[in-house]
């Protein structure tokens, strides 16, 4: 079972802790050169890039949200702005993400946000056993249930994942 205090305690291992929630802490060493954090993470742990989500902060109609995604594509904004109810959608401008999430570019975790977001997960996520995403901090990636995360973030199932 995971650590839930420590160096690797972050908001997120503390929210799934505290809903008792099984989880592995997947820690590395993160290379500040690497192009991408989430293919980083994939790479380094040597696990399939379609079972590590990125974890995106979107605008949409003046507002954030989330969208989770695998690593291995990319987020179609037009399909996460229909999932959300809305015409378009943009990424969010990074220093917005980091103050409504407490989290570093990098690191955005979708679990222990500090003002939680309307989140939506890729449909893709569904079909597995377990994922990772971001556990709060750059070199650490959290690997849970997806029905854990759908539930611990209120979040929609929806294809908004493109490929490439």
């Amino acid at each position: 079972m995971a650590r839930k205090s420590g160096a690797q305690g972050t908001p997120a291992t503390a929210a799934l802790a505290a809903a008792g929630v099984p989880f592995v802490l997947h820690p590395y060493a993160h290379d500040p050169a690497a192009a991408s954090y989430g293919t980083e993470a994939a790479e380094v742990l040597g696990i399939n890039p379609s079972r590590v989500f990125k974890t995106l902060m979107v605008e949409v109609e003046g507002r954030l949200a989330v969208g989770i995604v695998p690593v291995s594509g990319s987020l179609d904004l037009k399909a996460f702005a229909a999932a959300m109810g809305a015409k378009k959608a943009a990424m969010a401008d990074p220093a917005a993400a980091q103050r409504r999430t407490g989290y570093v570019l990098g690191g955005i975790s979708p679990l222990g946000q500090r003002l939680p977001s309307p989140t939506v997960l890729d449909s893709t996520a569904t079909a597995l056993g377990t994922l990772l995403v971001s556990g709060g901090r750059r070199g650490l990636d959290i690997e849970l249930a997806p029905a854990d995360l759908v539930r611990l973030t209120s979040a929609m199932v929806a294809p908004i994942a493109s490929r490439g």
